[in-house]
């Protein structure tokens, strides 16, 4: 029996990331410590150029939290009251939240089921409901790539222009990743991220991140993250938020961007070691043609989750339920719904999705013991 056998094992461990990155870690925040401008300083604009060349994109504006990047995306549209966003049911309250909060009203749409990312033909389907019953502007559609994988934009793009309606890719859990050969932040007109300290490429706080081609509404951007400022700091040409980047978290964040392409060809491998040793033995995630994931997690479906999730946790396994209820099922969202069946797929995942412990110091040996723990539960 080897020592993995009985080593405790993290979910996600910051530790050891922190750990390989020490040197260049501290060095980056000494030297902001140093310089004192821990608002929007030099380290963000570096940040920024940086961003942008991994995205392929020509604009990346930072902002406080994945969150503030997709209110600051809706806000720079005007999109309120009266207009329709689609999101998927199977996301993260945050996707869900912006809308509300901008006034609009959230549309939920089904998931695929093997993939867990939106549904392009239920999107077609509902927003041509949405636009005949005329009470609501389909104004844009807001993809979650959910787990690291980029939807599929290809498909999402002719639904989207025959409403009208502007495509926003939602890249929290895959930025770094790419589909067709593109990098995700070049595959849709907006894509935002977050960098929440689990997400793959992460800092030590909240930040997120706004990527575009477009130099205007960049610069929409850039003013609505500072209070909605025009010019000059009292110049308010617009509502805003505050929304800036501390220059601390910058700073952590080119280190990390540095070894991004490492720490996702090592959660490749681990994906890898997964996708083998629990082959039968659960619903593995689909890896959509020509599409880099960055495994934000490692989510399998199981049709008696309960039990073996329960088992792992006597084996001292953590594991985690990416989401256990979705969306128009939440009490603070169960006005825009239609109720329980109305989206089966997004049903049916919430009660048979279990995510394992996903990070790039996984070895192959742990990841064998968690797989034997999964077989051994799921009969």
């Amino acid at each position: 029996m080897s020592s993995a056998d009985h080593d405790p094992i993290a979910f996600i461990d910051l530790h050891a990331q922190y750990r390989r990155l020490k040197p260049e870690i501290d060095a980056a925040l000494a030297r902001v410590l140093d310089d004192g401008r821990f608002v929007m300083g030099p380290a963000v604009a570096e940040l920024e150029r940086a961003l942008a060349a991994r995205a392929g994109a020509a604009h990346a504006v930072t902002c406080a939290s994945g969150t503030d990047a997709l209110q600051i995306a809706l806000m720079a549209e005007g999109i309120g009251a009266g207009d329709a966003v689609f999101i998927p049911a199977f996301t993260f309250t945050a996707t869900a939240e912006v809308v509300a909060v901008a006034g609009a009203t959230p549309v939920f749409v089904d998931v695929v089921e093997e993939s867990y990312v939106i549904d392009p033909a239920d999107l077609a389907a509902r927003a041509s409901r949405v636009a005949a019953a005329g009470r609501l502007t389909p104004r844009a559609v807001i993809a979650a790539d959910l787990f690291g994988q980029a939807a599929d934009y290809d498909a999402l793009a002719p639904v989207a222009a025959e409403h009208g309606m502007l495509v926003i890719a939602d890249a929290a859990q895959s930025f770094g990743g790419a589909s067709g050969g593109r990098p995700v932040g070049a595959l849709a007109p907006v894509t935002t991220t977050s960098f929440y300290p689990a997400k793959p490429l992460g800092c030590y706080g909240d930040g997120g991140a706004l990527f575009t081609d477009d130099a205007a509404r960049a610069a929409r951007w850039r003013s609505i993250r500072e209070h909605g400022k025009g010019e000059g700091k009292y110049d308010i040409v617009r509502i805003g938020l505050n929304s800036r980047m501390d220059t601390l978290q910058a700073a952590v964040l080119l280190v990390k961007l540095a070894a991004f392409d490492d720490e996702i060809d090592a959660r490749e491998r681990v994906a890898a070691w997964y996708d083998s040793d629990l082959a039968g033995a659960a619903g593995l995630p689909e890896r959509l043609p020509a599409r880099r994931s960055t495994w934000a997690q490692y989510t399998i479906r199981l049709p008696e989750r309960d039990p073996v999730q329960a088992a792992l946790g006597a084996q001292d396994i953590p594991t985690a339920v990416h989401y256990p209820m979705p969306m128009h099922l939440q009490p603070a969202y169960e006005a825009y719904g239609d109720g329980p069946g109305s989206l089966p797929v997004s049903e049916r995942l919430s009660r048979q999705v279990l995510s394992l412990p996903m990070h790039a110091d996984l070895g192959e040996a742990t990841v064998a013991r968690i797989a034997r723990a999964v077989c051994d539960a799921a009969g």
